[in-house]
């Protein structure tokens, strides 16, 4: 894990892998959860029973939006700044959802600092974060994001 003081000094980093955090297993509790924030309840996601006859490899399917959502917590094992009044997501440039994350899977994230811009009282950093996935023993990319945090010293 990167360990700075302010977010400024961030400024040094760009075009470098900041680091793999740790993993998180996406359950079906997190995933029904999401569905009742968002009132996204296609059965894919929700319907146990179904998918283990209808979906390949008989478990739910997380919601692509429940996984990029998941990024800000992911990010806590990467990169820890000690000294920051703030911290604001700006937004995505480029959102691929690659491959499925499964109920019960393990995720987590690598992050590469794409470009840091000075803004007044802080910076803005372009990020090019991937969520991985680890199913049935193998790791592979289930998400890939451009994106975008405002942070202030």
């Amino acid at each position: 894990m990167l360990e700075v003081d302010k977010p400024t000094q961030l400024l040094a980093y760009v075009g470098k892998e900041i680091g793999v955090g740790d993993w998180l297993t996406v359950d079906q509790k997190t995933i029904d959860t999401f569905a009742d924030a968002t009132g996204d309840h296609q059965w894919i996601h929700v319907d146990v029973e179904r998918a283990r006859t209808e979906v390949p490899g008989g478990r739910t399917i997380a919601h692509g939006y429940l996984t990029l959502s998941l990024v800000p917590q992911l990010g806590r094992s990467v990169l820890s700044i000690r000294n920051r009044a703030r911290a604001i997501n700006y937004g995505s440039n480029r959102i691929r959802f690659i491959a499925p994350v499964h109920a019960g899977d393990r995720v987590r994230l690598r992050q590469t600092l794409k470009n840091a811009e000075p803004i007044e009282g802080g910076v803005r950093l372009t990020w090019n974060s991937t969520v991985e996935v680890e199913t049935d023993g193998k790791i592979k990319a289930a998400l890939v994001a451009e994106t975008i945090v405002l942070g202030f010293d």
